[in-house]
């Protein structure tokens, strides 16, 4: 047990000095959700016509509304650069050190998720900061109340990502799919339109909004940050982290898993 938590610190250690020494990582990830909330929003409203957004008529504006997406999507790249962080170490050799270590190979890769969330968990809260110096604030303790929900959230999306890794044969390789996921899993999801005007466009993109785990995980994050309880989102959130951390540790056992078919 205590070699674990030594394990599970030195990992989460290793992670923050990487995040530290890389400051473009985190001026990147807070650019990004920034860019969106100042500039797209605005497009956004006038096209979509909406101010004040019917169900949510707590949201007075469309900037407030797409905030808890904008964080999801921070965890989101997060996730994904942790896992190329991943398939880095495992082209250097270091990955496959790691994982001849004596401790269960479920327990490490679960720490090196924990290590990528406590990072995503500090641009979150960065970027909540620099929204509140533009008015765009939510009730005190709803910023606390959302800190277990963001570790949940990050772990399920550091999860996807580290599924994603073991099926990477080539660092050049992992751009293309990051893509491929990221953006279909932003945009078929509630980060920038509720369900009910998806709903307006097209009834089939709707559903497979409702099925999309980003979905719940954004609604999960803003209703949280309302102090209001959303028990659906968080067990698809639950479910969806099970399976995808279940499918990588599968993914990275060298006797069943993708790692096998590269000689990993």
């Amino acid at each position: 047990m205590k070699g674990a938590l030594i394990a599970l610190l030195a990992i989460i250690e290793r992670e923050v000095l990487r995040f530290v020494s890389q400051r473009g990582r985190f001026l990147s990830a807070l650019v990004r959700p920034l860019v969106w909330l100042l500039i797209f929003a605005a497009g956004f409203r006038a096209a979509l016509g909406l101010s004040i957004m019917p169900p949510y008529q707590t949201y007075i504006t469309y900037e407030i509304y797409i905030v808890p997406g904008l964080c999801a999507m921070v965890q989101l790249f997060n996730g994904m650069q942790s896992s190329l962080s991943l398939v880095y170490d495992r082209e250097m050799g270091s990955m496959r050190l790691l994982l001849t270590s004596p401790l269960p190979r479920w327990w490490l890769l679960m720490s090196k998720i924990l290590a990528g969330v406590v990072v995503s968990v500090v641009q979150v809260y960065a970027f909540l900061a620099i929204a509140a110096c533009f008015g765009i604030v939510f009730p005190v303790f709803g910023y606390l109340a959302v800190l277990p929900v963001l570790v949940l959230t990050g772990f399920m999306l550091g999860a996807l990502g580290l599924l994603l890794s073991s099926t990477i044969k080539q660092l050049e390789n992992f751009a293309g799919v990051m893509n491929f996921v990221i953006f279909p899993m932003f945009f078929l999801s509630t980060a920038l339109y509720p369900l009910w005007k998806m709903a307006e466009a097209s009834p089939l993109l709707r559903q497979i909004c409702a099925l999309n785990p980003f979905t719940h995980a954004v609604e999960l994050i803003r209703f949280t940050l309302y102090l209001t309880p959303n028990l659906l989102a968080g067990v698809w959130v639950m479910l969806a982290a099970l399976v995808f951390f279940g499918a990588a540790v599968w993914g990275y056992d060298p006797a069943r898993g993708m790692m096998t078919k590269r000689g990993g």
